[in-house]
């Protein structure tokens, strides 16, 4: 049962993280209005269109930096609480520094739930909105860039079937120099070429030119020629060729189905999905980690006050998005393991925060 120190503390934990939260996102958004005025004026961007991209702003905003507010939030009513030599009264009544914490944790956990669900149903419909935003209206190559490399693209598709096509037009729908490929086991049992093949949305089917399809015998093979030629497949062409921020836009069952899709296709940009889906669990986590270390850096007054405690928190905040982001690029650039990658910002942090707790309990 929480007693009259648990909901005090807890009450100033929550209330100063929504606090932080409320003073630094309008901040965000002045800064983001001011870079991009210019180009939304030349666009002549809809209105309505604009306030939906900034609600999708401050959800995004909020989401990808709610660690260094939390982190910030601790240490700035718990540094205001030494001072008051309320930590040290609340001490000398008899209450270990573990106990003395218990509400930090209970408050990490609010915030900790929060953000999960945040990050696995809400979040990545923002993300969509607010991506979609910039590479329709902001981005000088428009939607071209959503979909990355859409150049020589060899799919699977599925167990037995694989693509390739040599370009592809978002815009037109247009896949260039296509091939479809179909095995039985190891055995090429047929192939499809076609100059190009278009999507037709009304009908939901593929119209190929310069059709070929080879059909192999044991004997002899089947050839069958067309100038045009219409067919219904299982495959999308924007399968070919994802949005770049496709993992960011899907909610947890289905960036699990969406990796394991690609898995087996072998995309070249898996490591890029894991990253997103193992940061879905790692960055809540971060709430108590970040908790700890705040609590156990500002609990103690010091002769610089809170200017001193807010400094080391400062820094030690940036480090922590310091390691987060390098780490995440390294592991979708190269080979790097993503698990690590992504869980070594909080597996350092954390023997930082035992560390320091435990010179804080001293």
């Amino acid at each position: 049962m929480l007693t009259i120190i648990d909901k005090y503390i807890l009450k100033r934990y929550l209330a100063t993280f929504t606090v932080m939260l409320l003073l630094f996102i309008p901040i965000g958004i002045v800064i983001d209005v001011s870079e991009k005025i210019n180009k939304m004026l030349e666009n002549k961007i809809p209105f309505l269109d604009i306030v939906v991209y900034y609600y999708n702003f401050t959800i995004y905003f909020a989401n990808s930096l709610f660690p260094i507010f939390l982190f910030l939030s601790v240490i700035w009513f718990t540094s205001k609480l030494a001072n008051n030599t309320e930590v040290i009264a609340i001490l000398s009544s008899g209450i270990s520094f573990s106990r003395f914490l218990r509400p930090y944790i209970i408050g990490a956990s609010i915030v900790s739930v929060f953000v999960l669900l945040m990050g696995f149903y809400i979040v990545p419909a923002a993300s969509e909105g607010f991506n979609n935003f910039r590479y329709t209206y902001l981005k000088g190559g428009g939607k071209q860039e959503m979909h990355g490399n859409n150049t020589n693209v060899y799919r699977q598709i599925n167990d037995n079937e694989f693509i390739y096509v040599n370009s592809f037009n978002d815009v037109s729908k247009t896949a260039f120099n296509f091939t479809l490929e179909k095995f039985k086991g190891e055995q090429l049992v047929s192939k499809i070429t076609a100059s190009r093949i278009q999507w037709n949305p009304k009908d939901r089917t593929y119209t190929m030119y310069d059709y070929t399809k080879r059909t192999l015998g044991e004997l002899d093979d089947k050839i069958e020629k067309a100038a045009e030629k219409k067919a219904v497949f299982t495959f999308d062409l924007e399968d070919l060729t994802p949005v770049v921020y496709i993992a960011e836009t899907l909610s947890i069952g289905k960036l699990y189905d969406f990796i394991e899709k690609e898995k087996k296709r072998g995309s070249g940009d898996i490591n890029v999905y894991l990253v997103v889906l193992y940061k879905k669990i790692s960055v809540p986590i971060s709430a108590f980690i970040l908790t700890i270390i705040a609590v156990a850096v500002s609990s103690m007054k010091r002769r610089g006050g809170m200017g001193t405690n807010l400094a080391i928190g400062i820094a030690l905040a940036f480090a922590f998005v310091f390691f987060d982001k390098i780490f995440g690029t390294l592991a979708e650039k190269s080979t790097f393991s993503p698990l690590f990658a992504v869980w070594f910002p909080n597996i350092a942090f954390g023997i930082l925060a035992i560390f320091l707790l435990r010179n804080a309990k001293r």
